[in-house]
């Protein structure tokens, strides 16, 4: 556990950039700071790993005062992605990742040989491990730039805006990469950003501060969505934290019609589009039990009829839903 203990920063000149923070950051789970800028998210996530050193108060990882703690030996132990990865230029990305390692006492053929596992864990093939920084790709390089935090096996990591750089598609493929990784490892993590979609769908914790380095709610994304504590967190999360929120529950029972001939269906039963006036429209996607109800919400309002379709495991189309039976479902849900 992550403990701020009436944390409080104020930089010469007297202006305060974290104003009496306490906050808990639960253990094996990730905690999202986010909130406009300047107002203290990053000054306090580098507080952890003593970057920064607070002006009074205490920050803790499990009970320990890491100003009591050798900053090189405290740093060695926590995993730190900085935005663009922060590579060694001079290194290939086996060294890069294998660094922290060969400084805790591994011998070289053994830090390499995890590095190269680690590489795997992150999507990198082995062909990577002898390319250098400039040979890499943005994602490839924060791939790297991940796997090389958790070279160590810490049971810390802190994150500062470590997908920003990456454009929009990348950064989907690796959230979708660190949620994997995360829920195999469980590993306790600060993570800094300045995207409050990013926020609620990495974090199973969120902290949303406003300027002036206060914290103005703290909890689940679910939490943050239905109930903000106030206008601000309201604004911040933004009008649409409704339809968000849809994101946190499947569609397992969302009520289904048949199956009808207006949906056109290959040999396998799997659907191809709509039946209208002589031409075939496009589904625009479908979705599965499994899946959440906003996409069911998107797929029924983009449908050229106004119904989603779901698909069983093999893929064949097995029940319809309709925009208004979908209205009433989610009005039901809320009653």
């Amino acid at each position: 556990m992550i403990t701020f203990d009436d944390v409080v920063k104020v930089y010469p000149g007297g202006t305060t950039a974290v104003d009496h923070l306490s906050l808990e950051l639960p253990t094996g789970k990730m905690t999202v700071l986010v909130g406009p800028s300047g107002c203290g998210k990053t000054t306090s996530l580098r507080m952890i790993n003593r970057m920064i050193a607070p002006t009074s108060g205490r920050v803790l990882i499990d009970g320990r005062d890491v100003a009591d703690q050798d900053e090189a030996v405290l740093r060695r132990g926590i995993g730190y992605v900085i935005q663009h990865a922060g590579l060694f230029p001079h290194r290939t990305v086996l060294d890069n990742v294998a660094t922290v390692p060969v400084l805790l006492g591994k011998t070289r053929r053994a830090a390499r040989a995890a590095a190269l596992e680690l590489l795997d864990r992150v999507g990198l093939s082995a062909e990577f491990a002898k390319r250098y920084p400039a040979q890499l790709s943005g994602g490839q390089q924060q791939r790297v730039g991940v796997a090389r935090a958790l070279a160590a096996d810490p049971p810390v990591m802190v994150m500062d805006e470590p997908f920003s750089a990456v454009d929009p598609v990348v950064r989907e493929g690796l959230h979708r990469e660190f949620l994997r990784l995360q829920q195999d490892l469980g590993k306790t993590i600060a993570m800094v950003t300045h995207d409050i979609d990013e926020a609620i769908k990495l974090g199973d914790m969120v902290a949303i501060f406003r300027q002036g380095g206060k914290l103005a709610q703290f909890g689940t994304p679910r939490e943050l969505l239905e109930s903000p504590a106030d206008a601000f967190v309201a604004e911040f999360v933004g009008r649409d934290r409704g339809l968000r929120s849809l994101s946190f529950d499947t569609a397992a029972d969302v009520p289904v019609r048949p199956v009808t001939d207006e949906l056109v269906l290959d040999p396998a039963g799997a659907p191809i589009g709509w039946r209208r006036e002589g031409a075939v429209l496009a589904t625009g996607g479908v979705f599965t039990a499994a899946d959440t109800l906003r996409l069911v919400t998107d797929l029924a309002i983009s449908s050229p009829v106004g119904i989603a379709v779901r698909v069983g495991p093999d893929g064949a189309a097995d029940g319809l839903v309709h925009h208004h039976d979908l209205v009433d479902y989610l009005a039901a849900r809320r009653a």
